[in-house]
């Protein structure tokens, strides 16, 4: 039986991150990785290819909608398959770059590849091979939620994963589901010639998300020719005479939806099956999710989770990175070190972008029953402008007792990069007046913050530019 330190189970962001601190603390450490190849979902089905293809689709979308008088361009050829071969080799190169290298260079960690199940809260089982340690990680990541649809299992649905590898763009596509994965996938598909459909059941998209922002980017999404039906249920999903029909109720009546494909994109679970994590005593909630307290320690003292396997609020590689750095530090070191989720930032890819950091409007009065918010159109911001970009808007949430900044919510062009300032006036608690007083370069995107705090003191349709 081989004796490590510590055991982290797992090859993605959160696994990768404890792996790495574990070797800075010198620490004897088993990694364990089976599924998805190294670098789990961000590197391999997530974030860098599905980036890589959304930049694709924005290119052709822009070559029709620049706006600019005077210049035609004229995009005579798509080669489908050959973008997504770019997309593979990205991957590949990714991989090897930024996980397989930096794996090799850990002196202090050892990677087996296998499934692991637990047989005690120190013992793990590894392709018959006990292996002990003082204490675990898991940080197994998630997959796809297949809803329980009549008939689904019969029709070869694709998830996100199969989605990036396509060959061939399907003429018409049928997507299940209104988050992130679903409203990106539905953009950038639809951008390539894709006739998309999303069905969903809740009113409005990315339901996390500030709603008015929401709301807007449904309307950007409809004008880009993206179908979008709330149905009140699914009743069955069969396949005829070589399409894929959907049969829903809205309003009372059949629908029938016809695809060439049906993207599943209904949210995620967590891979916590076959680790038997029953006999070591480990509480999951009632989405089989891992419960872990502000240290990422699990109910097991030993046993520390992070990533999409736990219950934690937000599921995200930022966020999966972060946990399995403080999992390792808190475990090894016995620290209690934690993360202060309401000023970690999120961003949904679509174009314009939609980011958000710290309270929504409903957040806020839900916590104290107060609220103090503005929200102003791009239309008042001289970059946005001149980029003819003017479709985008932004929302502040303050405390309207000392107008502490508690939340900034943005859909504009480039705010996965805006976001980053917000969050630091978030996490910084600062305020409507210390925004005020900053001075941002003209003309720039990131003006929209400061017009957003002086929107509570005066009417900024009416300021100059140099104001």
């Amino acid at each position: 039986m081989k004796t490590f330190d510590m055991i982290i189970i797992g090859g993605g962001a959160g696994a990768f991150a404890a792996a790495i601190r574990a070797d800075e603390l010198k620490a004897k450490t088993a990694m364990i990785n089976a599924g998805l190849p190294l670098g789990g979902t961000c590197v391999n089905v997530g974030c860098v290819p599905s980036k890589r293809l959304l930049r694709a689709g924005e290119i052709i979308y822009l070559s029709k909608n620049h706006k600019i008088p005077g210049i035609e361009l004229d995009v005579k050829h798509i080669d489908f398959s050959a973008i997504v071969k770019d997309e593979i080799e990205l991957v590949s190169n990714m991989r090897r770059e930024k996980y397989e290298k930096v794996l090799n260079g850990l002196t202090s960690v050892s990677f087996l590849e296998g499934y692991a199940t637990f047989l005690s809260d120190k013992e793990i089982m590894v392709s018959d091979e006990i292996l002990h340690a003082g204490k675990m990680i898991v940080a197994t990541g998630s997959k796809a939620y297949v809803p329980p649809i009549k008939g689904i299992e019969e029709i070869e649905y694709i998830t996100h994963v199969e989605a990036l590898k396509m060959q061939r763009l399907p003429e018409n596509l049928i997507i299940i589901g209104a988050g992130p994965v679903s409203i990106e996938f539905a953009q950038m598909l639809s951008r390539f010639g894709s006739s998309v459909t999303i069905v969903k059941r809740s009113s409005g998209i990315l339901r996390f998300a500030e709603k008015e922002l929401a709301k807007r980017l449904e309307h950007i999404l409809v004008s880009e020719g993206v179908n979008i039906i709330t149905v009140e249920s699914f009743k069955y999903i069969q396949r005829i005479k070589g399409k894929k029909v959907l049969t829903v109720s809205v309003d009372g009546k059949k629908l029938d939806i016809v695809g060439d494909e049906v993207l599943v994109a209904a949210g995620k679970i967590p891979n916590t099956q076959n680790l038997d994590l029953d006999k070591v005593g480990v509480d999951l909630d009632e989405k089989e999710a891992i419960i872990v307290n502000e240290m990422l320690q699990t109910s097991n003292p030993n046993i520390y989770a992070a990533g999409d396997v736990t219950n934690l609020p937000l599921r995200i590689e930022p966020t999966a990175g972060r946990e399995g750095t403080l999992a390792a530090e808190n475990a090894l070191t016995g620290t209690k070190i934690s993360i202060e989720y309401d000023s970690v930032p999120f961003t949904v890819f679509t174009d314009p972008q939609l980011a958000g950091v710290g309270l929504t409007e409903a957040d806020q009065m839900r916590r104290t029953g107060t609220s103090n918010c503005r929200t102003i159109s791009f239309e008042n911001v001289p970059k946005a402008v001149i980029m003819n970009h003017t479709e985008g808007l932004i929302k502040m949430v303050i405390h309207p007792e000392n107008e502490q900044i508690m939340g900034v919510h943005l859909l504009a062009p480039h705010a996965g990069e805006l976001i980053a300032e917000a969050m630091v006036l978030v996490r910084n608690k600062n305020t409507v007046e210390d925004v005020i007083n900053t001075l941002p370069m003209f003309p720039t995107l990131s003006e929209s913050i400061k017009l957003a705090a002086m929107s509570f003191k005066k009417d900024i349709s009416s300021l100059s530019c140099c104001v």
